[in-house]
């Protein structure tokens, strides 16, 4: 059995580990509800965009004109992988990094598959095995709309130089604090929706169709890659609030059992004292 200093050392180190995962909790909480609140309002908008452009775009007669429209055999294929720059947030990295590997491996095996990480954990790990062209650890530092149109341009240009015949975002998405969905979701070519003319809202275009549809690219693509982004950000701090729930309740586990011993330990070293005291005084009286 371990001596009472090493019990009692052990035991201050854990309440110490169950002070500062008990404290992570709280703050990842209090940013969760801000990134929350920020996924859930712009949902609804993001996705009525989308389906906006794929309707529009289903009812284009031909070539909807747009060479984001432009499908090609795939062959070079390029994954947005978006995980976090911390750690200590469960699998929530692990998982897309799972996620990435999956990709290259089953879904594109055979194809050329190239990779843009958002996040240093996620780079950390996928740069030793793929080529990553491109990192963007900053873009959490000061996380907005703005910031995401650049990374979202760049993506968009290389589709149209016809770099990638493809492009795929990998991302976390938040459905609540202790369930996070791996989702791939096709960025590029933008593929129109199916188009039933029988139950078609009759609309009317100003100035036309293509022109209209030729405006809502960018901003929609933009704005999927935004939701994309809010989306693993706010999947981020509730599986981080998750994981140090789970690490204080086992620390408190931990701590009890450590407790429970340093008694025994105690009690046992008290009576072996004792058991000393009445056998010399014994020894005394014979």
């Amino acid at each position: 059995m371990a001596n009472l200093k090493e019990i009692r050392g052990r035991i201050s180190s854990v309440s110490s580990t169950m002070q500062i995962t008990s404290a992570m909790k709280m703050v990842s909480a209090a940013k969760l509800k801000k990134a929350q609140d920020a996924i859930t309002a712009m949902r609804p908008y993001a996705d009525k965009l989308t389906e906006l452009l794929q309707s529009l775009s289903a009812t284009l007669e031909g070539d909807s004109g747009s060479v984001f429209a432009e499908k090609r055999d795939v062959n070079k294929v390029l994954v947005v992988a978006i995980t976090s720059n911390r750690g200590l947030c469960g699998g929530f990295n692990s998982n897309i990094i799972k996620g990435a590997v999956k990709l290259a491996t089953e879904d594109y095996a055979g194809k050329e598959v190239e990779l843009v990480t958002i996040g240093k954990k996620g780079n950390d790990i996928l740069s030793k095995r793929y080529k990553v062209i491109e990192n963007n650890n900053a873009i959490f530092d000061d996380l907005t709309f703005e910031n995401v149109s650049d990374v979202a341009e760049q993506l968009m240009g290389l589709y149209a130089e016809g770099a990638y015949d493809k492009i795929v975002l990998l991302y976390n998405h938040f459905k609540n604090a202790a369930t996070q969905i791996v989702t791939a979701e096709d960025f590029l070519p933008i593929v129109p929706a199916e188009f039933d003319e029988d139950v078609a809202l009759d609309y009317i275009y100003e100035p036309n169709k293509a022109e209209i549809v030729e405006t809502l690219i960018p901003k929609s693509l933009k704005t999927q890659l935004y939701k994309a982004i809010r989306d693993s950000f706010a999947s981020e701090h509730g599986a981080r609030m998750t994981a140090m729930h789970k690490a204080t309740d086992n620390a408190g586990e931990l701590k009890s059992e450590l407790t429970l011993t340093y008694n025994k330990a105690r009690q046992a070293a008290i009576t072996a004292e004792i058991l000393e005291i009445v056998g010399g005084a014994e020894a005394l009286n014979s």
